[in-house]
C-alpha cells in the first residue's frame, strides 16, 4: 500500500512529506490497538463485577458472614468501568442523541448537511471534556491523602480513572473526528465553535444585568442548541454546565466533576451492567424464545392472538435487557413472519411494537424505575411493587384496540378474515411448551418478588438472576452461545456508559440549577397551577410526554425528577404514583411520532419505512393516553400494592 506522496525528483537527504492517508493510517492504528486495550479491560471489569458482588451474596447469605472489602472493591470497578463504558460508547455510536434531524427518511435535505453537523457535535464533545481534564486530574490528586474503608488503600486508585477516562475519551473523539470529517469540515466546525465561545466571553457584563434570566441562556438556549446539533445529551448538559459556571459564577470547574462522580458511582446504580447482562444471557440461552413460543401456543388461536402474544411477550420481557431496542429485538424476529403471514400490514405491526414498548417501561426490573429510584430517593423496592399493575392498564387499553383492528389488514390484502385468527395449538402442545418455558417465566418474577419483599438488592438479585439463566442454559437448554460472550461484555458498557454519562452531567446540571435558586422559584410556580395536585399532575404528564420526546425518556426523569418530586409531595401526590406515571408519560413521548426516538428504532427493528406506522399508530397512542389518564386519576392502581 502506498502511503507517501514523495516527489520523485526529491533529495534522498530530504524526509517526503506525508499524505494525508499516512496520517489517517498511522492514526487509524493508534485508535485500533488503544481500542483493543480499552475492549480488554472493560470486558475484564465486568466479569470482575459479577464475580465480586456474587461473592459477597453467597458470603453474606449463604455463610452468614458478610465480606468487608467486597463493596468497596466492586464500587471502585464501578468508577472504571463507568469510564471506559463511556469511551466505548463513543467508539461504537452509542450515546444518546438526538438524530431524528438528520434522518434520510424524515427530512431529505437537512439530512444532506449531516456531516458539517456532526462534525460540530465532535468538535463541541471534545472542548467539553478538555475542560473537564484538568480538574479531573486535581480530583485525582486529592483523593492520594484518603483512604479506602475495607481495602486499606488510596481512594486515587479508584479516582484516576476519571481523568484516564476522559483522556481516553478525548483521543477517541479527535480520532474519529480526523478519521471520519474533511479537514474542511472539521476547520469549519472548529472555527464556528471558537466564534461562539468568544461571543458567550464578550457577553459577560450582559450576565449578571439578566441576574436569573441567564439561566435560559445556558439551560434553554444552549441545551437545546447542543441536542438539535446531534451532541449526544450527556455532553450537552455538561457543556451548559460548564459554561454556565465558568461565566457567571466563581466556582471551580472541580465542583462539576465533583457532581458529576457522585451522580454516576451510587452504588445502587451497579444493578444497571449486571441486568443487561442478564437481559442478553436470556436471549443467548434461548430463555425467551421459548417464552415466547409458549405464548404463541397458548393465545395463537384467539382473533388477534399473535397480537397478545406481542403485548404479552414485551410485558414478561421488559426491563430485563436494559434497553428497549433489545427487547424489541426479541420479539420481532419470531413474531413478525407470522403476523404479516395471517395477513397483518408492517405498519400496523410496528405501530403495536412500538406502543408496547411505551406501555411496559413501568415493568420491573426496568432499569428507568432503578434510575428514577436513585435520583429521587424513592424506595426501589416500592417501585417494583407498584409498576405492574399500571403497564397492565395500558396492555389491556393497547389490547382492545388491537382486537378491533385485528382483521382489517387481511381483509385490504384480500384474504380470508378467518386468515388472522385461526392457528389453534392442542393442549398437549401448549402443555409441553409450558413445561419447556417454566424455568424462563419463573425468572422475571423471582427477580421482582425478591426485591419487593426485600429479601435482596436490585444489585444482589442481579447476580442471581445471571447464575440461575447461566445454569438453564448449559444444562436445560443445552444453548450458550459462548462467542458473542465478548461482544455481550463490550455492549454492557456502552450501555452503561451512555446512561451513567446523562446521569452524572445531569446531576451537575441539577447542582448548579438549586443553586442559582431555580429550584426554589420552580417549586412557587408550580405549586401556584391551578387546580391542585391534578392540575400539577396534568402539567407534568404534558412536560414528561414532550420532554420524553425530545430527550430521548431518561434525561428527562433524570434533570426534572429530582425538582418536581418534592413539588409533587408537597401538593399531596404520592411520590410512587407520581414516579409510574412520569415514567410512562416520558415512554409515549419517546415513542409517538414524529419526534419519539424509540418510535424510529422499533422501525428499524421490525424492519418497516417509517412512514407506513404514521397513520396506524395514533389509535395505540390514544389508547396509551387513556390508560395514562386513569393510572394518574387511580392512585390505588400505583400504591394500592404497597
Amino acid at each position: 500500500m502506498e502511503i507517501s506522496n514523495a516527489h520523485p525528483n526529491a533529495s534522498p537527504l530530504n524526509e517526503p512529506t506525508a499524505s494525508p492517508a499516512t496520517w489517517r493510517f498511522w492514526l487509524g492504528s493508534l485508535d485500533k490497538a488503544l481500542a483493543a486495550i480499552t475492549n480488554i479491560l472493560v470486558a475484564l471489569l465486568v466479569l470482575a463485577e459479577i464475580v465480586i458482588v456474587s461473592a459477597g451474596v453467597v458470603s453474606r447469605y449463604v455463610f452468614n458472614s458478610p465480606l468487608d472489602w467486597s463493596d468497596a472493591l466492586a464500587s471502585m470497578f464501578f468508577t472504571w468501568l463507568i469510564m471506559l463504558g463511556i469511551v466505548i460508547a463513543e467508539r461504537q455510536g452509542s450515546h444518546l442523541r438526538l438524530t431524528i434531524l438528520f434522518n434520510d427518511q424524515v427530512v431529505g435535505r437537512i439530512a444532506q448537511k449531516r456531516p458539517w453537523v456532526e462534525a460540530i457535535a465532535a468538535i463541541v464533545s471534545t472542548a467539553f471534556m478538555t475542560a473537564l481534564l484538568q480538574p479531573a486530574c486535581d480530583y485525582a490528586a486529592n483523593q492520594i491523602y484518603i483512604n479506602v474503608p475495607g481495602l486499606d488503600i488510596s481512594d486515587a486508585w479508584r479516582a484516576a480513572a476519571l481523568p484516564i477516562g476522559a483522556l481516553l475519551l478525548i483521543l477517541a473523539l479527535g480520532s474519529r473526528a480526523l478519521q471520519r470529517f474533511s479537514v474542511r469540515h472539521l476547520l469549519f466546525a472548529a472555527c464556528l465553535v471558537l466564534l461562539v465561545g468568544t461571543a458567550f466571553w464578550l457577553c459577560l457584563p450582559l450576565y449578571k444585568a439578566l441576574g436569573k434570566y441567564n439561566l435560559m441562556i445556558f439551560f434553554v438556549g444552549l441545551v437545546t442548541t447542543s441536542v438539535v446539533l446531534s451532541v449526544p445529551i450527556g455532553f450537552s448538559f455538561g457543556l451548559a454546565t460548564v459554561a454556565y459556571l465558568s461565566l457567571t459564577t466563581n466556582v471551580p470547574l472541580s465542583v462539576v466533576v465533583n457532581s458529576m462522580q457522585d451522580g454516576m458511582s451510587n452504588p445502587i446504580l451497579l444493578a444497571i451492567p449486571l441486568f443487561v447482562i442478564l437481559g442478553q444471557l436470556m436471549e443467548i440461552t434461548g430463555m425467551a424464545r421459548v417464552m415466547i413460543e409458549f405464548l404463541t401456543a397458548l393465545l395463537g388461536g384467539v382473533k388477534g392472538g399473535l397480537c397478545y402474544v406481542l403485548l404479552g411477550a414485551m410485558y414478561i420481557m421488559s426491563g430485563i435487557s436494559g434497553s428497549k431496542a433489545a427487547d424489541m429485538a426479541a420479539i420481532t424476529p419470531i413474531l413478525f413472519p407470522e403476523l404479516k403471514q395471517r395477513g397483518h400490514k408492517p405498519g400496523e405491526l410496528v405501530a403495536l411494537l412500538a406502543s408496547s414498548a411505551a406501555m411496559s417501561e413501568t415493568i420491573p426490573p426496568s432499569l428507568v424505575l432503578i434510575i428514577i429510584g436513585t435520583v429521587s430517593n424513592v424506595s426501589i423496592g416500592d417501585l417494583f411493587a407498584a409498576g405492574l399493575l399500571p403497564a397492565l392498564v395500558l396492555a389491556v387499553a393497547l389490547a382492545i384496540i388491537a382486537r378491533y383492528r385485528t382483521g382489517d389488514d387481511a381483509q385490504h390484502r384480500g384474504l380470508p378474515r378467518a386468515q388472522a385468527d385461526v392457528h389453534n395449538a392442542s393442549t398437549r402442545t401448549i402443555l409441553h411448551r409450558f413445561v419447556l418455558a417454566a424455568p424462563a417465566l419463573v425468572l422475571p418474577f423471582i427477580i421482582r418478588s425478591a426485591v419487593v419483599e426485600g429479601v435482596a438488592t436490585a444489585t444482589e438479585v442481579s447476580t442471581i438472576g445471571i447464575a440461575y439463566a447461566v445454569l438453564c442454559g448449559l444444562v436445560i437448554y443445552r444453548k450458550f452461545d459462548w462467542g458473542r460472550i465478548f461482544s455481550i461484555l463490550l455492549e454492557t458498557a456502552s450501555i452503561t456508559g451512555s446512561i451513567l454519562i446523562i446521569l452524572g452531567s445531569a446531576n451537575a446540571m441539577g447542582w448548579s440549577l438549586t443553586q442559582s435558586g431555580f429550584s426554589k422559584d420552580l417549586a412557587q410556580a408550580m405549586a401556584a397551577v391551578p387546580g391542585g395536585a391534578a392540575g400539577f399532575m396534568i402539567v407534568s404528564i404534558v412536560l414528561f410526554v414532550l420532554l420524553g420526546s425530545v430527550l430521548e425518556g431518561v434525561p428527562a426523569l433524570v434533570l426534572f425528577g429530582p425538582l418536581l418530586f418534592p413539588i409533587a409531595r408537597s401538593v399531596g401526590i404520592h411520590e410512587v404514583q407520581y414516579a409510574i406515571v412520569a415514567i410512562l408519560a416520558m415512554g409515549i413521548g419517546l415513542f409517538t411520532p414524529p419526534l419519539g426516538v424509540g418510535y424510529y428504532t422499533a422501525c428499524a427493528i421490525g424492519r418497516v419505512n417509517p412512514d407506513e406506522g404514521m397513520r396506524p399508530i395514533w389509535p395505540y397512542v390514544g389508547a396509551l393516553f387513556v390508560g395514562l389518564l386513569i393510572v394518574a386519576a387511580i392512585p390505588w392502581i400505583s400504591i394500592g400494592f404497597l
